[in-house]
Order: C-alpha cells, then structure tokens, then sequence
C-alpha cells in the first residue's frame, strides 16, 4: 500500500531539449523553450506507517533514552571474541570512542577500536582513502589476524561499496594488511544485538569451511595467562576429537555465562566451538606486559573448522525465521541446527541440557543433577517471599523472555516484558516459552525507557529487573533494581553476573529475594534482624 501526495497534477517540469533550433545561437535555454515538453511530476509513493510502528504512549514525540544500544557496538563485542582480531569501524571517530567507553565500562577491561575516521570530504566523496590508510595502519600497529569491519550510519548512508573498497586494498597493497571481514551495521536500523548476531553471522559466512583444524580449546587458558593452551602435547584436551563436534553460538551473554558453558560441555566431554568467546579478552587475568590486542577469543583456525560440525546449538527464540551463523551451517554445510533459548530457569535449562546430553550420548553429569536438586529446594524456601510479586522486565529481547520464564517459575508476576528491539517475534516467543504468562502481562517491543517510566507508575511493580540503565526508574518508583544483561556501569562484576544453567538461576534467585528482604526490613517500623 502507498500513500499518494496530493501535488500529483499541480507541478509540471520541463524535460529535455526538443533540439529544434536553427543554430546554437538560437537557443533560448530550456527555461525558456516553448517546444520542451512539460510533463506533470511523479507523485511521490510513501510507505504506510506500519501499526508496530506506531508511538506506544500518549506522550510519544520520538525515541527518548533508547532500551537498546547501537547496532555497531554488538558487532565490535563479537569480534573481539575471537583470537588476534582487532574490531574496526568505518565512519566517524566519535562512533569508536562512543563504544571503547561503553563497553570499557562494563567490562573493566581496556578495548582497542580503530576507526577511518571520517572528515567532512569523507561524507561528500566517499571514505576510500580512509579506509585502505586505516587498514594498513591497523595491521602495522597491531600485527592482528583479522580485522573485523563495520560500517557505521555515515558510511552506510552515503552508500559505500564495501566490497570494492576491500577489492582495491588488495589489488594494490597485496597483503600488507590483515583479512578483513565486513559486517553492515547501520545503526538506524537495528539494535546492538542485531550487530552481534550479524558480526557472528558474517564470521561464519566468510571464514567457514570444511577444512580440518582442532576444536576450540576447553579449559580457555592462553597461554600467555596462565599454563599450557589446550591442544598442546601435554594438554588434557589434546587426544579429543580434531574436528568440533559441536558449533555453539550463545549469543551476548557475560563472561562468566561463557566460562559456565566451556565448562558444561568440558564436563560432558563434548569437544565444541563457542563463537564468539570474550570470556578471557574481555575479563582476563593482569598482565605482567601490556597486550595491544588481549589475549583469549575463539581461533580463527577453529571457526574455519566449523563446516565440519556435528551440530550446531543456537540461543535465541526471537532469532526464528532470521539469517544467523547456525542457518549458514544449515545451508551451506547441511549441519543440523538447535535454535533453543536463553537456558534461564529450570524449564529452559532442562531444555538446554537435554539438547547436550543428546549430542553427547551420555547423562547429564550429576553434579548438575544436584544443581538442580538446590535450585528447586531453594525455591521452595524462599517462595513466600517472591510470591505475586510484580515485576517490570527490560532488556534485550532474548534476555527478557529468559528473565521472564525465570520470574514466573519463582512465583513472580511480570507486568510489564519490554524491549528497544524490533523483531515482531518478542510476544510471540514470549508465551511459547512461558506458557503461564498471564494474559494481562504487558509486552511491548521498541519501547524506550521514557515510556517505560510514563507507564511504570500505574502497574505499581515490587522491582525492576534489567541493565542499569534503568535505575533512575527505580530510584523514582523507590524499588529494588536487580541488575541483570549489558550494560551494568554503575557496580562493579557486571561483567561476572552468571545468568544461565541451573546455576545462573540460583544465584538470580537469591539476589531477587535477598532485594525483596532488604525493602521489608529497611521500610519496617521495627528493626529486626530475623526474618
């Protein structure tokens, strides 16, 4: 469907020379021509507004304070998940300093970003320049082994041609620099967990084949950390398998959701590749000398190596129907694939270790039997203090139906599952998770926290649980923030909040009705110390 103007018939503009004078000397311009031809405008076709689209709240003028991040700095994230590669963004310097510094503040861990940096000729002529002078001063300053580029919102909307930039760098320079891989993130289009999924996406596309390498290491200790690699000689992962058996794509999740998985597959004796791993580059050991680029990330070997895979495990319900690093495998390998989603709570982690324990053949290892043994006691002690509850849930999309699923198996009421992103997929996959999803639960996608705050008010929630972008929301409201996801830049570890398995979900227990004791006991007349 089109919207037609209403200047269809009203404007007329003169097109072409009819060529009919004598002589050049006889022209009078085409301004002036009685012989051009006037042809009415072409009416201008505009999209309908789509009803999803639509301002979500009264007071809606534009996004205000975003529930979602930009799309380039998923990407940059998921690229320095993999070993020797520095993330390098096509476009302004501001875009680079924007995330180093978001990303520095989270992880506590300092972060390289190059940048073409963009000047206003740049803007008109196109950054070509920049780029080959950028790549090459990259390669020469960091020595790295791939440089994974995106595009920012300047680059994309100027409309530069990605690939010929690549081409010309090559047929001119050889291989002075590094192999790039490119990934378009515009970040009017999209969230920062697009660009992740993207950067993963085109890492697979770009690298995979089925060429023979060792699976990813399992006990992830660099050897510029601490001890032997794994995969040495005398490495107790050097006799496995030398292709992966296993391709696991989890998703932006925390370094220590990272650890917890490389450890459950080590315990299932089950060789994998976990792409991206910034579990070590992003939130690893000091160093005794300085690195330009840390050490840690999934080899480049090994994601080559992913065309041979058994199988591969994806996180991400809403990623359903959506080009991703598993639907390559798919496609181009003929690698089964399992889409399940984020393994928070009991029900998605059973979900999840099924999924491993078929793979492997064998039993889930006991002590994630005892795990879960805990976890449901736990719940039993602590439900009187987290039944109906309320709760407003935000975040990524993924991370909400996980938190969600959680929430409603502890006995907590999500009022309010609200999302930045845009996938058309949230409630959807929302109720297929959590089938006891109350009907009168709010779930809004592109929601910013403007409006989450217009509306927090009236649903009177016991606690907001999400990044620490919302705290000014809790602090009006004066309830409990549990801080959960990307980005936490007001405490320190947010990096090490453990949000999956069996484990993630006994400590996420434990801080929400640990809060809930803390409001009780501050608000109460009485000082007690025994509840």
């Amino acid at each position: 469907m089109v919207l037609k103007t209403d200047i269809e018939e009203t404007l007329v503009e003169p097109t072409g020379c009819p060529a009919t004078c004598a002589s050049p000397a006889d022209c009078l311009g085409l301004d002036h021509c009685t012989a051009a031809k006037a042809q009415p405008l072409t009416a201008i076709a505009l999209p309908l507004t789509d009803d999803d689209d639509e301002p979500q709240s009264k007071n809606f003028t534009s996004t205000r304070n975003a529930c979602k991040l930009c799309t380039p700095l998923g990407a940059c994230l998921a690229f320095r998940g993999v070993e020797g590669c520095i993330p390098f963004l096509h476009g302004s310097q501001g875009c680079s300093t924007y995330i180093r510094r978001y990303l520095i503040s989270h992880f506590r861990e300092p972060i390289d970003i190059a940048s073409s940096n963009f000047h206003e000729d740049s803007a008109i002529f196109g950054g070509s320049k920049n780029f080959t002078q950028g790549a090459l001063n990259v390669t020469r300053q960091y020595q790295p082994q791939l440089i994974g580029a995106a595009t920012t919102c300047l680059a994309e909307t100027i409309g530069e041609d990605m690939a010929r930039l690549q081409h010309e760098l090559k047929e001119q320079h050889g291989d002075a620099a590094a192999p790039i891989v490119h990934v378009s993130t515009a970040s009017y289009r999209g969230t920062h967990m697009d660009g992740f999924h993207s950067a993963v996406r085109e890492l697979v596309e770009q690298l995979a084949c089925g060429c023979d390498a060792p699976s990813q290491n399992m006990d992830a200790t660099p050897t510029s950390r601490v001890g032997l690699a794994a995969g040495s000689p005398s490495s107790p992962t050097a006799t496995r398998a030398s292709q992966p058996r296993v391709a696991l794509f989890p998703g932006l999740v925390s370094t220590a959701d990272l650890r917890h998985l490389k450890e459950i597959f080590a315990d299932f004796n089950l060789p994998f590749t976990l792409l991206p791993d910034y579990s070590e580059s992003m939130d690893g050991a000091t160093w005794s000398e300085y690195e330009k680029l840390q050490s840690g990330g999934t080899p480049i070997s090994a994601i080559r190596a992913l065309g041979s895979a058994q199988t591969a495990i994806e996180f991400g319900r809403v990623l359903a129907g959506t080009p991703t690093a598993g639907t390559v495998l798919q496609t181009k390998f003929g690698i089964p694939r399992r889409l399940l989603g984020l393994p928070m709570g009991i029900r998605e982690s059973d979900a999840f270790f099924n999924a491993v324990a078929d793979i492997a053949g064998s039993e889930t290892p006991v002590k994630y039997q005892r795990e879960r043994g805990r976890l449901v006691d736990s719940l039993i002690d602590g439900h009187k203090y987290a039944f109906e509850k309320r709760a407003i849930v935000f975040g990524e999309e993924d991370l909400v139906i996980g938190l969600t699923a959680l929430l409603c198996e502890i006995g907590v009421t999500p009022i309010l599952c609200a999302s930045g992103g845009r996938s058309k997929q949230l409630e959807k996959s929302l109720r297929a998770a959590v089938p006891d999803l109350p009907e009168e639960t709010l779930v809004k996608e592109g929601f910013d926290f403007a409006e989450i705050a217009e509306t927090a008010p009236d649903l009177k929630p016991d606690f907001l649980i999400g990044s620490s972008k919302g705290y000014s929301i809790a602090r009006r409201l004066k309830v409990p923030l549990i801080r959960v996801g990307f980005p936490i830049h007001d405490r320190i570890g947010g990096q090490r909040v453990l949000h999956l398995g069996y484990r993630g979900a006994q400590e996420l227990f434990d801080r929400i009705i640990n809060a809930l004791l803390e409001v009780k006991q501050e608000t109460s007349p009485i000082g007690y110390s025994y509840l």
